[in-house]
């Protein structure tokens, strides 16, 4: 049974989420303000963060950066949930290290479906373990790592499983659509520009090795032959 975290200081969304996750089997602990939400991250590790970005004491934003930055809870996924939907605001979430994004208001019924492919793909073996290396990057599916010229780069659970998911179909184009299906867990929904932003952050993390992900414009991406 898993153990979510849900951090949002509206009472009403508050307890209608965690009746909804409590409902579907989950364990929920729940926080008004970021930085209690911060506190239970740290101290009681649950399994996934359900983090509102307008909260107080401290903002989302700063707790997804925080928690982001400390070993402890760097590779915790986080669904971030805001009222916000301007498409920038989406982007700035991933940027920071969300590994989902839901806005208000949400169908109670889709949050749950999201939290459960965010925590399969955070949970999921790989198909194979052993490490690839490709020009100046080595992935190592066993030990979740990534490494640049020797250099490790930290990545969420979400950016592993789509290198990897890439690497391991080397030069074979994948579209939006394929990647949401396979790396997501979920069906297309009119989420592409999701792809998009974790391409533009995985590219970024990679450095020097970021031109082994290519785009075949019009269509997706492929992880390009040596």
């Amino acid at each position: 049974m898993a153990t979510i975290l849900v951090v949002e200081d509206e009472q009403d969304i508050l307890g209608l989420i965690e009746f909804n996750l409590r409902q579907a089997g989950y364990r929920v602990l729940t926080a008004e303000d970021g930085r209690r939400g911060l506190e239970l991250a740290r101290g009681k590790q649950p399994d996934l963060v359900v983090l509102d970005l307008m909260l107080p004491e401290v903002d989302g934003r700063e707790v997804c950066r925080l928690l982001r930055q400390d070993e402890r809870t760097r590779h915790l996924p986080i669904v971030m949930l805001t009222a916000l939907a301007e498409e920038t605001d989406r982007v700035v979430g991933f940027e920071l290290g969300a590994d989902d994004y839901i806005t208000k208001p949400f169908s109670p019924r889709e949050l749950v479906l999201r939290v459960r492919a965010v925590l399969r793909r955070a949970q999921q073996e790989p198909t194979s373990d052993a490490p690839i290396t490709r020009g100046e990057i080595t992935i190592d599916p066993q030990r979740h790592q990534v490494s640049v010229q020797g250099r490790p780069v930290e990545l969420t659970a979400t950016e592993f499983n789509l290198l990897h998911y890439l690497a391991r179909h080397a030069g074979r184009v994948q579209t939006r659509e394929m990647l949401l299906e396979k790396v997501w867990g979920y069906d297309y929904l009119g989420y592409a520009r999701t792809v998009d932003t974790h391409v533009r952050r995985l590219r970024k993390k990679l450095g020097p090795a970021s031109g082994l992900i290519e785009t075949v414009r019009g269509l997706g991406y492929r992880f390009r032959e040596e």
